[in-house]
């Protein structure tokens, strides 16, 4: 099928008039279904809105591919639109996008459909191509170019005939696997990124595509064994027990597109450590020691936290709607007694934060020792919470299943054929519940517990300059970096006070969590000439981030220019959970940002924001002062 059998005049808006994502999002959808391609245009833009969370389809080089598979799709087609000035699309480069495909692929889209999609994303890595519709001014000339590139596009399946193994076994031979959710834009992008980089390297290189059409050009066994090292650049599961004993580079997709020459470099670095599958044994040493223990026990703890916010989330805002109604909605002996108060209670309290200790135990086993180690992690963390040792025996627990787990399937390792199958289904998980569960109730939950009962006391006691100093540290640390390990231990550390009944940490947590991204819109609204315009595009995305307790809005900026933008944002951020703290404020849900910050603790409500607004005009002063101009910047470059 040919591209232009999707593409059509009909679907093409030569000069969008959006100025931000969302607005180009809908334009490009209103195309679509002007054109008769879309039977629910709302549920259409919600499925590509979903995509978007995933990750940005903002790939580089000013071009964007927002694109979703939904049955809100009646027919196959993909919408162009151009924009001169350039329209900030959180694109992985950080720069405007000024060519957007919206592909809309049915839920049940044929494979002829799928072929000229992924075609498409091919097409568009040639900068010949960009160049050309960039300076095109009418939908036929748009329609032209696309055949053109058309005719001369490699088809995906001729992969398998082009790329042949070295017959010189001292010739490098790079084999890669791309995968993205939906199997659609990102996954061929990257792949021809790949390939076009080998290329130019001079070397040889296969890659194998997890599309949605399913595997293409998929590797064999005499590939595996022939290369030299394999790059897996995918954001969905990829088959990787077939790698064990090879130099294995695994980056997300888009890494594959923005930096395809260093990843085969990688791949090619024969001092790299090999690839140990699961059920094998690594004789040099353990996973744990390539990654270093630190960062071992980092990585397991986070897939823990990960697994358990969306029940904080959840159940905090549900709290906080409890609140709103009235102080004590939930209690039927108080005034304030409301019978669905009652029923969001039993949802949001007793229920998801109910668990959480037992998510995070269960997700930290399961990092550790894969889904064998999941039913003594929740075990142990259920044994956590009836116990009293809360979140610190939740973690003890996560690590002493999924480790024991581990060590059950290294003493059964050589058990007879026969028993194989027993081994997932009744040998781990008896002995692992078993075990951990005995080893909480009688060694680690009373130290655990009394622990525990120490912090929140110690807690509990702080009052006047102690608690403002705790108020400074953990605001700064939401701010040091912003998602990563010491934004995150914060936020556990004060979750777990919360669940505890103590807001203060909590609270710091939250008001200094909210300052980079309003900070950030305050310096581009004070320091305007110092940021580009489509920087400042993102002033009220910012606002609202910051607005909703979303740090992350400020990483592209901190990512950019760290140096002076992640200082600048610590030093706000401690005077505002300092200041909160001082005022008396206590926030008693773990997520939402004003929605709880009103829905909980109304009368602190004003002096809340007041903290917050005093931090982020603080942070925006200062980085706004540190800031190099916008054309030193680009002097520079």
């Amino acid at each position: 099928m040919r591209i232009t059998e999707l593409l059509t005049k009909e679907t093409i808006a030569m000069d969008l008039t959006a100025t931000d994502k969302k607005s180009a999002i809908k334009e490009l959808a209103s195309q679509l279904d002007k054109a008769g391609k879309l039977n629910d245009v709302s549920a259409f833009i919600e499925g590509i809105e979903n995509r978007e969370r995933q990750s940005s389809t903002g790939i580089r080089e000013g071009i964007a591919i927002p694109h979703a598979k939904v049955a809100a799709v009646a027919q196959p087609a993909i919408a162009f639109g151009k924009s001169k000035a350039g329209i900030d699309y959180d694109s992985l480069d950080m720069q405007p996008a000024h060519l957007f495909f919206m592909i809309a692929a049915p839920e049940t889209g044929a494979q002829t459909h799928l072929d000229a999609l992924a075609k498409l994303s091919g097409i568009l890595m040639d900068e010949a191509v960009r160049a050309r519709l960039l300076d095109a001014t009418t939908p036929e000339e748009v329609l032209a170019i696309i055949n053109e590139a058309d005719d001369e596009a490699t088809d995906e399946n001729s992969d398998i005939q082009e790329t042949v193994a070295p017959s010189n076994n001292d010739e490098p031979y790079v084999l890669a696997v791309t995968a993205c959710p939906t199997g659609i834009a990102h996954t061929f992008m990257a792949r021809d990124a790949l390939k076009k980089q080998a290329d130019q390297m001079g070397v040889k290189m296969k890659v194998e595509t997890n599309g949605a059409g399913g595997i293409k050009n998929k590797l064999t066994d005499e590939d595996i064994a022939r290369a030299t090292g394999i790059i897996v650049a995918a954001d969905v599961h990829v088959e990787m027990n077939r790698f064990h004993g090879k130099n294995v580079v695994q980056v997300p997709v888009a890494d594959g597109i923005k930096r395809p020459e260093a990843l085969i470099q990688s791949a090619m670095d024969s001092n790299r450590k090999p690839f140990v599958a699961e059920g094998h044994h690594d004789n040099s040493e353990s996973k744990e020691e390539k990654l270093g223990i630190g960062k071992t026990i980092y990585k397991h703890l986070m897939n823990g936290v990960s697994n358990m916010l969306p029940l904080v989330i959840a159940g905090g805002i549900l709290m906080a709607i409890v609140f709103m109604i009235g102080p004590n909605a939930f209690d039927p002996k108080s005034s304030d007694y409301h019978p669905f108060a009652a029923t969001l209670w039993e949802i949001g309290n007793k229920s998801a934060f109910a668990l959480i200790v037992p998510i995070l135990a269960g997700y930290i086993a399961r990092s550790i020792a894969d889904k064998p180690g999941f039913a003594a992690g929740l075990v142990g963390g259920m044994l956590a919470v009836t116990g009293g040792s809360g979140f610190i025996g939740g973690i003890i627990a996560g690590f002493l299943a999924g480790y024991l787990t581990q060590g059950i399937k290294a003493l059964t390792k050589n058990f007879p054929p026969m028993l194989e199958g027993l081994k997932p289904t009744l040998i781990y998980p008896i002995f692992s519940v078993l075990i951990t569960g005995l080893l909480m109730i009688y060694v680690f939950n009373t130290p655990a517990a009394w622990l525990n009962e120490a912090l929140q006391n110690g807690l509990n006691g702080l009052s006047g300059s102690n608690i403002v100093i705790l108020g400074i540290v953990i605001g700064a640390m939401m701010a040091i970096d912003m998602g990563g390990p010491f934004n995150k231990a914060a936020y556990v550390f004060s979750t777990a006070a919360l669940t505890a009944g103590n807001a203060a940490p909590i609270t710091a947590a939250m008001v200094g969590g909210m300052v980079p991204p309003i900070a950030i819109a305050f310096a581009m609204i004070i320091f305007k000439r110092k940021f580009t315009k489509a920087q400042r595009g993102s002033i009220i995305p910012n606002f609202v981030m910051g607005a909703s307790f979303i740090t992350e809005g400020a990483i592209p900026f901190a990512a950019a220019d760290p140096l002076r933008v992640i200082p600048s944002m610590m030093f706000g951020s401690g005077i505002a959970g300092g200041l909160a703290l001082l005022f008396g404020s206590r926030i008693q849900a773990p997520h939402g940002g004003l929605v709880v910050i009103f829905g909980t603790d109304i009368s602190h409500a004003l002096f809340t924001i007041i903290a917050i607004l005093i931090g982020a005009l603080v942070s925006a002063v200062l980085y706004g002062m540190l800031k190099k101009n916008t054309e030193t910047v680009q002097a520079t470059k």
